[in-house]
């Protein structure tokens, strides 16, 4: 099982972070991790962490000052008085049982998370099941080019300089992704809080829409004062904000949103709308970015500066500059003179829409092929029909093994077992072993003019490393 938050609050927090000397972080190689250790490093804390293997991000925590130790499941060093960890853990961790055991205070990530936040005069939390990272980097490249923000991603964001968190010199504005697993965004207190789409996942933590409703609704409720910003051409946020006092919302279909997408276009990787803001003359953005989903995205992010008080010309202007965000369609070079791209996408909905936006890019007379690991026995099991309709755009479909991350396989679901389901939908798919495997597997079934897409949440990125990409043509 994963491990509960914590909920010590940001006043207990600060105030053991006033006699602590070092913090050591558990899993410190992970994107929100890894951000977490930069902010307490420039705070001028002692840091330290382990993780399971090297990484440019642990490279770049060594160089910044961090003791990191690769695969270690001793006790935490000498010199360290509090714990960060991750809920992404499991309950038997002995790292963090040995942490426990010592006496130290042991926090979760989010728990953190919301005391170092918390005193921004603009906190912006962007919350939803599907979207975050993206729309997050979006409004990164927005602020970012009109102020000095602070900004806390759950990805490497090309507008962070390839970083996945931007330390801010003033504590004025905060960007934050609010993940709902595990209630972890109940922590955090946004005085501008986004939420993109309402829908099940995480079904080892959720049970039921009525519980995901609510869990969302709580999260609204952290708002305060401030304001709520939700999608209104989304069913289950109708269903849990309509006639929300204060609220504000955005939509690419209701002319009567506080912030209307009009006249939305999308095409060879280029996205571009008119944002009709009520109250306001209406400005039209572009960018590069595919589908609708992206488009979603977007407006959310515009209007999230908005109300932010970021002027309309600053925001045209930075948006141009919008180059997405590491794993979100991110182009990765070419491999037998085929596209390559790598995505994040691990629920049925995000499957469905990022092979529907890539669709576009498909090279005239060639084949949309696509490499997916499923992620977690839960979630593949949980959503095993809506898998297995999924990837219908997809003209040819590898399956790696599944990626267990903190689970065991109780139900006894395969990628063999899903793979078959697909066919009987007359697609073709094939279920190819381990990442190792499945590379190999595209080297054999790739042909010229094809576009290669790879997706999910766990290992597969490393599939990169054993394919022969070409950067250029």
């Amino acid at each position: 099982m994963a491990l509960p938050n914590t909920s010590f609050g940001a006043e207990k927090i600060k105030a053991l972070l006033q006699t602590a000397h070092g913090v050591w972080f558990l899993g410190i190689g992970g994107i929100s991790m890894s951000a977490l250790a930069q902010a307490t490093l420039r705070a001028g804390f002692r840091v330290g962490g382990d993780d399971r293997t090297d990484s440019q991000r642990v490279f770049r925590l060594r160089e910044l000052g961090a003791e990191v130790r690769i695969g270690a499941s001793g006790a935490v060093p000498e010199g360290y008085d509090l714990v960060v960890y991750t809920v992404a853990l499991s309950d038997s961790d002995p790292q963090y049982s040995a942490a426990l055991a010592k006496g130290l205070p042991c926090i979760s990530r989010a728990d953190y998370l919301g005391c170092l936040t918390g005193d921004f005069q603009t906190r912006i939390g962007i919350a939803g099941m599907h979207g975050k990272s993206t729309c997050t980097a979006m409004c990164a490249q927005i602020l970012t080019a009109s102020g000095d923000p602070t900004v806390y991603a759950g990805a490497e964001l090309p507008a962070l300089g390839g970083n996945c968190c931007r330390i801010g010199a003033e504590r004025q504005t905060v960007l934050f992704e609010a993940c709902e697993y595990m209630g972890s965004f109940l922590h955090f207190s946004p005085n501008i809080a986004v939420v993109l789409n309402i829908g099940m996942d995480h079904v080892d933590y959720f049970h039921s829409m009525e519980q995901v409703r609510a869990s969302f609704c709580a999260f609204a409720d952290r708002a305060g004062d401030g304001v709520l910003l939700w999608n209104a051409d989304d069913p289950e946020s109708r269903r849990a904000f309509a006639g929300r006092s204060g609220a504000k919302t955005f939509s690419l279909r209701d002319p009567t949103a506080d912030f209307y997408a009009a006249e939305v276009q999308t095409g060879r990787g280029e996205l571009a709308f008119s944002v009709v803001e009520k109250g306001s003359a209406p400005f039209r953005v572009h960018l590069r970015a595919v589908g609708l989903h992206s488009a979603y995205n977007a407006l959310a992010a515009v209007a999230a500066a908005r109300l932010a008080g970021v002027p309309a010309e600053q925001i045209v202007e930075a948006i141009k500059g919008y180059c997405g965000a590491a794993r979100r369609t991110e182009f990765k070079g070419w491999l037998r003179e085929c596209p390559v791209y790598d995505d994040y996408a691990h629920h049925p909905d995000e499957i469905m829409a990022t092979l529907n936006g890539i669709y576009d890019l498909v090279p005239a007379g060639g084949r949309l092929v696509c490499v997916y690991q499923p992620h977690t026995y839960s979630r593949t099991a949980g959503f095993f029909r809506a898998f297995s309709e999924a990837f219908d755009r997809a003209d040819l479909l590898l399956l790696s093994d599944i990626y267990a991350a903190r689970e065991q396989n109780e139900s006894g679901v395969t990628s063999a077992q899903l793979a078959r389901a697909i066919r009987r939908r007359g697609r073709r798919a094939l279920a190819t072993g381990t990442v190792a495997e499945t590379a190999g597997a595209v080297t054999s079934f790739l042909r010229k003019g094809d576009l290669l897409v790879v997706m999910g949440a766990g290992d597969i990125e490393t599939i990169f490393d054993l394919l022969p990409l070409q950067k250029q043509l």
